[in-house]
């Protein structure tokens, strides 16, 4: 009986250490992933939506639609707003993303409301989610602001 319990005992410890060396190397993956997802920033991505506008993207956009481009390997981001250019220094870890620290922009007069809709809500966005259909969301608490579309080049 005692041999029975020793080894029931040894089995059991064997297992949980298991376990633990599993819960180890998936919270060494989890951290690797939220160190490389911001390379999926990297590239163009256009304006798709804008969700709860009063306007649609058509509608606050008719000629052309804002565009940001992330270089995470050097930090920046440049765009154009549908009339004035801007460019600034890209912060980002993990899913959390600012563009407020230090923005630099043209200041051509430009028709319309959208430029300051883009803008205004561009410099409160706090996270980003890249989704399943491979659109870019533009979070500011949590809530989806900007829905951006990877600009593929022909």
């Amino acid at each position: 009986m005692k041999n029975l319990l020793f080894a029931l005992g040894i089995l059991s410890c064997s297992m949980t250490g298991c376990v633990g060396t599993q819960g180890a190397s998936n919270s060494k993956q989890q951290t690797t992933e939220a160190l490389n997802a911001p390379l999926k920033l990297n590239g163009s991505w256009e304006l798709a939506d804008i969700p709860g506008a009063r306007v649609s993207v058509v509608g606050l956009y008719p000629e052309k639609k804002p565009v940001i481009t992330f270089d995470v390997n050097d930090n920046k981001f440049v765009g154009n707003t549908s009339c004035n250019n801007f460019s600034g220094l890209l912060v980002v870890f993990g899913n959390k993303i600012s563009f407020n620290k230090s923005m630099a922009m043209t200041k051509m007069m430009c028709p319309g409301e959208g430029e300051s809709t883009f803008i205004e809500s561009l410099k409160k966005v706090d996270t980003y989610t890249i989704n399943a259909d491979k659109s870019l969301s533009l979070n500011i608490g949590g809530v989806e602001t900007l829905r951006m579309k990877k600009v593929i080049k022909e």
